[in-house]
């Protein structure tokens, strides 16, 4: 059984200009950081036009699908029928992006599948995380 998860998901970036862009992006899941999600949008999809990785919290994922959740630099809420809003804070700005709740949920339910919640412990490697903070 593989340990990631992995699913594309079609954001819409928001923006000032009237029209909203659709941005590729891939949702990550990995047991062996099991309390993590990451998300990641591709070069084109960038100012810098490298590839950007945003990490946060899955328990932040779930909250972030019924209430606004986050205080920093993720931001969720649900924003209208069938829909996510997803808020970046970097220092080059914030960027808000819609994703569809129901691509949000499937992901959330595959990562729950693989690391059912409240066992994320259990799938931890202490003594590699020990070993790799102390060669640092």
């Amino acid at each position: 059984m593989s340990t990631v998860i992995e699913q594309a998901v079609q954001a819409r970036l928001i923006s000032t200009a009237p029209q909203l862009e659709n941005v590729p992006a891939t949702l990550s899941y990995d047991r062996t950081d099991p309390f993590a999600v990451h998300m990641t949008f591709p070069p084109p999809a960038t100012l810098e036009g490298i590839e950007v990785v945003w990490t946060f919290a899955r328990d932040l994922l779930a909250t972030g699908l019924e209430e606004e959740a986050g205080v920093g630099d993720v931001q969720l809420r649900p924003y209208g029928f069938g829909r996510t809003v997803l808020e970046l804070h970097a220092a080059e700005g914030v960027a808000m992006v819609h994703i569809r709740t129901s691509e949000l949920r499937r992901f959330l339910r595959q990562t729950q599948e693989l690391v059912p919640q409240g066992t994320e412990h259990r799938f931890l490697d202490v003594d590699q995380d020990l070993v790799q903070l102390l060669s640092s």
